[in-house]
């Protein structure tokens, strides 16, 4: 996120997240339940846990785990000053973000940061104004996630409503709702009919040749 607006994104991301109501989801007033088990919970707070130790980083929000009833991770936000820090680079499903703060100015070198830190290109998503700005990014990043969003978040897919499918690491693309994850499950096969048969070998061009 870009240093200037950092501040006051920081201060409305906060206050939001102290809203987020915990809890069993029978229960419709709670926003976030538990992760889906034991193994789920493990991975994720060993994620936290590594950032906790990182002197790159740093937890502004959130950072609690619970398990002793359900698997409970509060949502959790990583500030860091390392790009290439392992919450930046890999797949967690959980609810961890990371945040680096880049430079106003240096708009074209985190374009290419972007499209190289990680392996993983399953969502991504851009905010902006400015409809120039919106197509020089959607181009910028064609290839660093299989689904994009403008102006939106890049979470909550739904099968049957939206064509979703990652690439490079996070799968071969495959758009789930769409024909074209259909067309992955097809054998194809060629028909040939010919109509006027062969009757010698030679192709035509050889005919009256030594």
């Amino acid at each position: 996120i870009a240093r200037s607006i950092w501040p006051k994104v920081k201060e409305i991301l906060g206050a939001q997240i102290s809203e987020i109501k915990m809890g069993d989801i029978n229960d419709f007033k709670n926003f976030m339940g538990a992760v889906i088990d034991a193994k789920a919970f493990a991975r994720i707070k060993g994620y936290i846990e590594t950032a906790k130790q990182d002197p790159t980083c740093k937890i502004l929000f959130g950072g609690g785990c619970d398990d002793s009833v359900g698997y409970f991770i509060e949502p959790t936000v990583i500030e860091t000053t390392d790009p290439k820090s392992k919450t930046m680079c890999e797949e967690i499903f959980g609810p961890v973000l990371t945040v680096f703060v880049y430079d106003d100015q240096k708009e074209t070198e985190t374009i290419e940061l972007l499209n190289t830190t990680s392996p993983y290109a399953l969502t991504g998503a851009i905010f902006a104004r400015d409809r120039r700005d919106i197509e020089k990014l959607t181009q910028a990043f064609t290839y660093a996630a299989g689904n994009f969003y403008i102006n939106d978040k890049p979470t909550g897919a739904v099968v049957g409503q939206q064509p979703f499918g990652g690439a490079r690491k996070s799968g071969t693309n495959d758009k789930a709702g769409s024909i074209f994850n259909l067309i992955r499950w097809v054998s194809h096969r060629t028909l040939k009919e010919t109509f006027a048969a062969p009757c010698d070998f030679k192709y035509p061009f050889m005919s009256g040749q030594d």
